[in-house]
């Protein structure tokens, strides 16, 4: 076709042209969802900020996509911008001028990009926003100068989020700009040096310094501070400067997964309620003070290189007012450390403590008579320790009478005090786990009036409704044991030989969970446990399922190590639609009979959890994986496997065979003999 015949074609599509056009020249537009003054244009592949939006536009989020450069002019149609999120973009610099039109712009979210290339003409756009008041800069790969750069000027910033990059060593310069700040994120840097980085910050509230380096905190000053987080460090000094008669106002102190020595010096004024101490190294020495006992050790401990402050400090280790201002303490998290005992009077001034965590230390004894825990504690957790002995009058008891939750699980424990859990009026849940406590006859807890008893007693605690008596050794539970309770919990799991129908009877009609594992069961009677949710009868050999199960409304069945070979068709459609949970694994399954886990497998609402350590054996005892395992050898009518018609005919084959022989060696053998030759003797080539 000629040139000069494509003009009235070109003529007549004119038309559509100009209507086409701005839909084409912003096509990305429609990858955005408009909600009021709010465009959500996360995912969309974008590799710039997508034109044709409302000019009245407020927040704009603009997550995930492939902008790598914010240019001049890509917000000059959104004025009244005052959130911008751009994370995740592999942005690498914003041009000068990029928020000349944003003045607005209060909040913006940079996170997990690439600014530590263009970071140098990303500070000048940054000073171009007077109303900034949250920044995150989190995973940009930023070293220390570059992030002075990034923030002079800054002096409106409330929050920032520097969380994720390469900060070794902050100086009194490194914020000295951000007047105003009040929240600052630095976890999951490489710092190991912070000398009076927030000097210049008096209204900073929130820091959080977890997961760095940091060897020590020694010269703690930030009386306005309201929430520190400096867990996942290296701290094993802990100290508040104490010559300032300011009350600091702390509230939240976290120094959990330290290498912490010593009790912290916390602030002599403060309001600390919450003190985390968790896998740390923390004891008390104030035995070593003895030096008939320790003649060689040492009283002191000095501290040197304390800069500007002080010189050397010298203080006393055992000093029983080292620990600070501890009375306004409601929660003390001192798991995982290595208390042996509480110096005189400690715990008497906490007086506020309402929950006490010393899981995992080295506690023997323990007198609550002595150490006057606060009426306030609802919440005491001593498991894992080495109790041998627990001590307490009945004055001191009824003073505990807020106490809900007691766990003395995982300890040497032989002897209670007498009475311990009856003077316990709001007690809700007990763990004796792993002890050598018996359950107390009603004779014995009648005519006891030894101030400590070899058995527990809880009948008549209207308030309990969770017991857990895990590993206790118990062979028979008295009948009347938990007569006048509502039990919703109980554990008596790891009780090989325990006798317990008569005993749980009472407990028919509250009981949900129910723990049965490795207790020698064989067949129980559940019928009557019409509310139980939750069951665990694992290692007990059991080789079929009990049928009182299939009337209860189970959610969970744990049914783990035992010797179910199948669970028959008929139980397993029955349990399907009412099971949540089950786990199956540890069962020796007959291969040819996994009908029942292919109606588990089908009910979408069941979770078999370890569903690919489910395994069976075929008839030649080979183990399969249920889930993999292909029926082609097993006969689908009959139930029966192929391989025993094999190996039913193959003795048959082989004799016959023989007989053939026998005959041709008898009638024939020149026959058999020139065959032979004739198949097997070949001529040699020489």
């Amino acid at each position: 076709m000629p040139v000069h015949g494509l003009t009235p074609i070109l003529l007549c599509l004119l038309p559509v042209w100009s209507i086409l056009t701005p839909v084409s020249s912003h096509p990305q537009y429609s990858q955005c969802q408009l909600i009021q003054r709010t465009a959500v244009c996360n995912n969309g592949k974008l590799s710039s900020v997508p034109a044709g939006l409302p000019d009245n536009l407020e927040e704009l989020q603009l997550n995930y996509n492939h902008i790598q450069t914010l240019q001049d002019n890509s917000l000059l149609r959104y004025p009244s911008l005052i959130t911008l999120s751009l994370a995740c973009n592999s942005l690498e610099k914003i041009e000068s001028n990029a928020f000349q039109h944003s003045k607005l712009l209060e909040s913006l979210n940079l996170a997990n990009n690439n600014l530590h290339i263009g970071y140098q003409e990303t500070s000048h756009a940054l000073k171009t926003l007077p109303r900034l008041r949250a920044l995150d800069l989190s995973e940009n790969g930023l070293e220390d100068e570059m992030v002075a750069t990034l923030l002079q000027n800054l002096t409106s910033l409330e929050y920032l989020n520097l969380s994720g990059n390469l900060l070794k060593r902050l100086d009194e310069t490194s914020f000295s700009d951000l007047h105003q700040l009040r929240e600052l994120d630095l976890q999951r840097n490489i710092m190991y040096e912070i000398d009076g980085a927030f000097d210049s910050n008096p209204k900073l509230q929130r820091l959080n310094l977890a997961f760095n380096y940091l060897l020590c905190l020694t010269d703690f000053h930030m009386t306005q501070l309201v929430v520190l987080n400096a867990s996942h460090n290296f701290i094993e000094w802990f100290l508040t400067r104490q010559d300032l008669n300011e009350t600091f106002q702390l509230e939240t102190l976290d120094l959990s997964e330290n290498k912490i020595l010593f009790f912290p010096l916390l602030p002599s004024h403060s309001h600390l309620r919450n003190l985390y101490l968790s896998h740390n190294r923390v004891s008390f020495y104030e035995h070593l003070a003895d030096n008939s006992s320790f003649p060689n050790s040492t009283t002191t401990v000095e501290f040197y290189n304390m800069k500007k402050y002080t010189g050397n400090v010298t203080a006393k280790l055992w000093d029983e007012d080292l620990h600070g201002d501890i009375s306004s303490l409601e929660i003390l998290d001192l798991r995982g450390n290595q208390v042996e005992y509480f110096p005189i009077g400690f715990v008497q001034k906490m007086s506020a403590l309402s929950r006490l965590q010393m899981h995992t230390n080295c506690l023997e004894s323990l007198n609550l008579t002595s150490e006057l825990f606060s009426g306030s504690l609802y919440e005491l957790d001593l498991s894992n320790n080495r109790l041998n002995q627990i001590v307490a009058d009945g004055g001191t008891l009824k003073a505990l009478g807020n106490l809900t939750y007691l766990n003395l699980s995982l300890n040497n424990l032989e002897l209670l005090p007498s009475g311990l859990f009856s003077s316990l009026p709001s007690l809700r849940s007990v763990d004796l786990s792993y002890n050598k406590v018996n359950i107390c006859r009603p004779e014995e807890a009648e005519t006891s009036s030894d101030t400590s008893s070899a058995c527990a007693d809880w009948k008549d605690i209207a308030s309990l409704t969770q017991l857990y008596l895990k590993g206790c050794n118990l062979k028979q539970i008295p009948s009347s044991a938990f007569a006048g309770l509502s039990l919703t919990h109980l554990e008596l799991s790891d009780n090989p030989g325990l006798i317990v129908q008569d005993s749980i009877q009472s407990l028919s009609r509250t009981l949900q969970h129910l723990g049965l594992g490795n207790t020698h069961i064989q067949d129980l009677d559940f019928s009557h446990f019409q509310s139980l949710k939750s069951l665990n009868i694992s290692q007990n050999s059991l080789a079929y399922l009990p049928p009182s199960l299939l009337n209860l409304d189970l959610g969970l069945l744990d049914l783990r190590d035992n010797r179910l070979s199948t669970i028959p068709s008929g139980q397993a459609n029955t349990l399907a639609p009412k099971l949540h949970t089950v786990f199956l694994t540890g069962n020796p399954f007959n291969c040819c009979q996994t009908e029942w886990f292919r109606t588990f497998e089908t009910t979408k609402t069941i979770n078999m959890v370890g569903r690919s350590d489910i395994k069976c054996e075929d008839l030649i005892q080979m183990t399969h994986r249920v889930e993999h395992f292909q029926s082609f050898s097993c006969l689908e009518e009959g139930g029966e496997s192929i391989i025993w018609y094999i190996l039913l005919f193959l003795p048959i084959c082989l004799s016959f065979l023989g007989i053939l022989i026998v005959v041709l060696l008898t009638f024939k053998p020149k026959t058999l003999q020139n065959s032979i030759k004739k198949n097997c003797l070949k001529p040699t080539s020489y």
